[in-house]
């Protein structure tokens, strides 16, 4: 007898046939009323996932996306163009960003924070802001700027406290004044605030300036980023793969996430490539701030003749 046909979006046996298309069998899932197809590829893709992830995961750890495509041409005899691999990373980085927003992480009561120059145009410099729980070394949010200022940095301070529902006892940063008005406009008297640096003994920053090394490996490969939209999903995308998906040794082998107590079972990219594809229309929302709306001029109206 062979082998039961299996959702591959929900796993459910309870699927039947939906005709052919060049000759590759279709089915139809009665439990998750979704569509698949009976060969590598989901529905909504054209080539199989295990190209799609292998790509991901290289562009996540440091891979430039000429490297990307060289390595599919030489080990998998697959020869995309730059901007199909471009396409994949934008698409599922959307995926990877929507499906983990829901989770909310059990972090520690110390967190750290800090802020790194990231290039923009090849001209502008940009401020990447992030916090990171000392305990469970889990991202816990992240801002772009193009200032540092005490506004950039509450707001930093009121993204981290709505994502994790907790005001920390400690917050640890360098010597930036903005930090001061920041912190004590978001959490008051009730959070401690820490002036230090990475080579500090005791409480220092060193652990955040390890995951912007981390962060700084790989944006050198990059030339610049396009605009403000690029680079916010790129950092959004970089804060999944850091939380998520990229076992810490320092963890044992766990990701900050799992320190976290988050249950998930999205453990890799090829899984994030097998999420079922959201029917809502639109952009998906990013994690990052929003960029300001584009200024909008009023059409004047035509004058009759």
């Amino acid at each position: 007898m062979g082998n039961k046909i299996t959702c591959k979006h929900c796993g459910s046996e309870d699927v039947v046939k939906y005709g052919k298309y060049k000759d590759v069998q279709r089915y139809w899932c009665k439990s998750c009323k979704r569509k698949f197809k009976g060969d590598d590829a989901l529905f909504h893709m054209k080539v199989s996932p295990e190209f799609i992830s292998s790509a991901l995961d290289m562009y996540y750890t440091g891979s430039s996306i000429n490297d990307i495509c060289e390595h599919l041409r030489n080990a998998q005899g697959y020869h995309p163009s730059k901007s199909v691999v471009f396409g994949w990373v934008d698409k599922y980085t959307d995926m990877a960003v929507d499906h983990f927003r829901k989770y909310q992480p059990q972090v520690g009561d110390t967190w750290a924070c800090d802020e790194t120059v990231l290039r923009l145009d090849k001209k502008r410099k940009i401020w990447f802001w992030d916090i990171i729980d000392l305990k469970t070394r889990y991202l816990i949010a992240s801002r772009v700027s193009n200032t540092r200022t005490t506004k950039d940095a509450a707001l930093l301070m009121d993204k981290a406290k709505r994502i994790t529902g907790i005001t920390p006892e400690k917050i640890i940063t360098d010597k930036l004044y903005a930090y001061w008005d920041g912190i004590e406009l978001v959490f008051g008297a009730d959070t401690e605030h820490v002036q230090s640096g990475p080579f500090a003994h005791g409480d220092s920053t060193s652990k955040i300036e390890r995951s912007h090394s981390v962060l700084k490996e790989r944006t050198k490969v990059m030339k610049a980023f396009r605009n403000i939209e690029t680079l916010i999903q790129f950092t959004d995308g970089f804060l999944v793969y850091y939380n998520y998906l990229k076992p810490h040794h320092s963890l044992k082998g766990k990701t900050p996430a799992e320190a976290a107590g988050v249950k998930y079972d999205v453990k890799n990219w090829q899984d994030i490539c097998h999420l079922p594809v959201s029917r809502q229309t639109g952009t998906p929302k990013r994690v990052g701030i929003t960029p300001p709306a584009p200024r909008i001029t009023p059409k004047r109206p035509r004058l009759k003749r």
